[in-house]
């Protein structure tokens, strides 16, 4: 193991986006439902997937199994032990410090000692909506909800899950308070979940005005997105509208982590992860995709995230791909002298714990 792997194995990983993990044991198609981004398939098991295979291979041993264990037996282990101690081993096996969750998709569960909120703003929004108003008073009103969401102890970013929703190809502009009234109009007599372009561009632009850092899911993700519509430079006259305001953190990316690293090159303000990715390929190909990245990344934007959801197989998963592809790269470099070690053990540090640091201005942070 050389020294870039050394370090990298000693960090205190910040994990600046994530969800929380069930509470309950589960049956094989409960923990199959959560191994999968698609739907279930005839005679097909998502543990006959590269993650399937990856949790096999790299999780198995933390619970005292044998690699590659069977399906079967990795399950009735898992139920022998029970939730509470396959969380705290897999927790534990991240070698995570501080994790940033998004409280509004899912289990916000995370026993852990430094835990800061992501507010999701659809969630907001439909909670406002539900609860009554009127389309005059729409905008108003749904600031007043963010700001009040955002105000809340913790809270250290906005995410938005516009990619579900619209994809990205959308009018850049702020919309007047007339487009606003008229898209609220028809948006609250259908009720149901924000899904009317010009409202989610309010959602864009009232994020801009909260003045906290804004996650923003690209690229991959369940088959509620066109994935076509997605790819990150789309938000092009966007960014250039927003210069100056707040900072934007571009979600796991694939298979646009080129496109993302060219955003993040050209636009200030614009950061990267490629977090959901990591545990998908698995450690095998977390090199290939984070290369991909890095190839024009400016080294202070990219960030480390797992996008964990449900399982905590992907906490371990997803901090293990991390390091192992990050710290392989950088070691070949500094290998061929392209890099000093000092460069590399700096960069390692600034990707997995200090740029998070920085950006959400976290506690402890320089």
């Amino acid at each position: 193991m050389g020294a870039v792997h050394e370090a990298l194995a000693a960090l205190s990983l910040v994990d600046h986006h994530c969800h929380g993990v069930v509470t309950a044991d589960l049956d094989r198609p409960g923990f199959e439902s959560l191994l999968t981004e698609g739907d279930r398939w005839p005679g097909g098991s998502p543990f006959d997937t590269p993650v399937g295979v990856a949790v096999r291979r790299h999780c198995a041993p933390l619970l005292g199994l044998d690699r590659h264990a069977p399906p079967r037996e990795y399950l009735a282990r898992r139920t022998e032990l029970g939730w509470r101690e396959v969380n705290r081993r897999f927790l534990a096996a991240a070698g995570t410090g501080t994790y940033c969750v998004d409280t509004g998709f899912g289990p916000a569960e995370l026993a852990a000692d430094d835990v800061y909120e992501v507010v999701r703003l659809e969630s907001v929004e439909e909670a406002m909506a539900a609860g009554g108003v009127e389309p005059d008073a729409y905008a108003r009103a749904f600031h007043s909800a963010a700001r009040q969401a955002v105000g809340r102890p913790g809270v250290v970013a906005v995410k938005s899950v516009a990619a579900y929703r619209t994809g990205f190809d959308l009018d850049p502009a702020r919309p007047s308070a007339a487009e606003v009234e008229r898209a609220a109009r028809h948006r609250l007599a259908a009720g149901g979940r924000l899904e009317d372009p010009v409202l989610v561009r309010n959602l864009l632009w009232t994020a801009v005005d909260l003045g906290l850092p804004l996650q923003l899911h690209t690229g991959f993700g369940d088959n509620d997105i066109r994935l076509h519509r997605v790819d990150p430079t789309h938000l092009t006259d966007w960014l250039h509208l927003t210069a100056g305001t707040i900072p934007v953190l571009l979600l796991h990316c694939w298979p646009y982590q080129r496109q993302a690293g060219y955003l993040a090159a050209v636009f200030e303000q614009v950061y990267l992860d490629v977090g959901l990715t990591l545990h998908h390929v698995g450690p095998a190909r977390a090199r290939a995709v984070l290369e991909e990245a890095l190839e024009i990344t400016p080294f202070r934007k990219l960030l480390y995230s797992s996008d964990a959801y449900g399982l905590s197989e992907f906490y371990a998963l997803g901090a293990l791909s991390f390091r192992k592809g990050l710290g392989e790269l950088l070691q070949d470099r500094v290998d061929d002298d392209e890099l000093s070690l000092s460069d590399a053990l700096r960069l390692a540090e600034w990707a997995g714990a200090h740029n998070a640091h920085q950006v959400y201005r976290l506690s402890g942070s320089s």
